[in-house]
């Protein structure tokens, strides 16, 4: 039976042209920074990496009909050295142990490959954002490597969107000395005002579909300079170390 929040993502990007065109402009993102090679998406959802870049293997922890496997990412089913990239949109936040996601990555990647993560980034505006307009919690005093038994009873979409700030900022030299055999290549911020005033998944938007190419192009014009303070995305790269 597919997950009611995954028929729902779908139907919404049918209908949102805004939601589209977002997204795609991290498909684009994503595209350029991968490796020749098939690329493994975890997290798939609602299906739609594989519309626009080949060599996907879309995978979630949870069936859809229109994912090729549902598969945990903190346990991996595929062979060592299997895939050129690994993708995730929205992943890395709601995975209970993300020490064992990356283990796993490294695993399956091939020397030289990457792992490229579209996620939540927590901002002076942001966070204000995500704590007060969003379901899903901001808890910064976590740790993001920290280790232990799974929990049964854990939601497939439980999350602490703090996650990815946190381990690739105040917790990075700590992720570089637990995995030596990945190497940060990239951590930018994207996402200011489009992003949230599109409404993400959900059904309003306050966007003008005519407006949004523009505007996304004018935001990665200013995003490196105001990112810092009111960035809605992070983008990063980490790039398997080659013998």
């Amino acid at each position: 039976m597919t997950e009611p929040i995954l028929q729902e993502h779908r139907l919404l990007w049918q209908k949102k042209p805004q939601l589209r065109a977002i997204y795609e402009d991290y498909y684009r993102q994503i595209a350029l920074a991968s490796v020749p090679g098939t690329i493994l998406e975890i997290g798939g959802g609602s299906g739609n990496l594989k519309g626009f870049i080949e060599h996907v293997v879309s995978t979630d922890i949870v069936h859809a009909p229109w994912l090729d496997v549902a598969v945990d990412a903190q346990a991996l089913p595929f062979a060592d050295e299997s895939f050129a990239n690994i993708v995730g949109i929205d992943v890395l936040h709601h995975v209970e142990r993300p020490r064992r996601l990356f283990a796993e990555a490294e695993r399956v990647l091939k020397p030289g490959g990457r792992i490229i993560l579209v996620e939540p980034a927590i901002t002076l505006v942001s966070g204000l954002f995500y704590r007060h307009f969003h379901p899903e919690p901001v808890i910064m005093n976590t740790d993001p490597l920290a280790d232990g038994p799974l929990d049964p009873s854990r939601k497939p979409f439980d999350a602490n969107q703090a996650i990815p700030t946190l381990l690739f900022g105040r917790h990075r030299k700590r992720f570089e000395q637990m995995f030596p055999g990945l190497r940060i290549i990239g951590v930018r911020l994207l996402s200011l005002i489009v992003y949230p005033m599109s409404g993400g998944f959900r059904p309003w938007c306050l966007v003008p579909a005519g407006s949004i190419d523009w505007l996304l192009r004018l935001e990665r014009v200013i995003a490196p300079v105001i990112g810092s303070l009111m960035a809605f995305r992070l983008f990063a790269v980490i790039e398997k170390i080659a013998d």
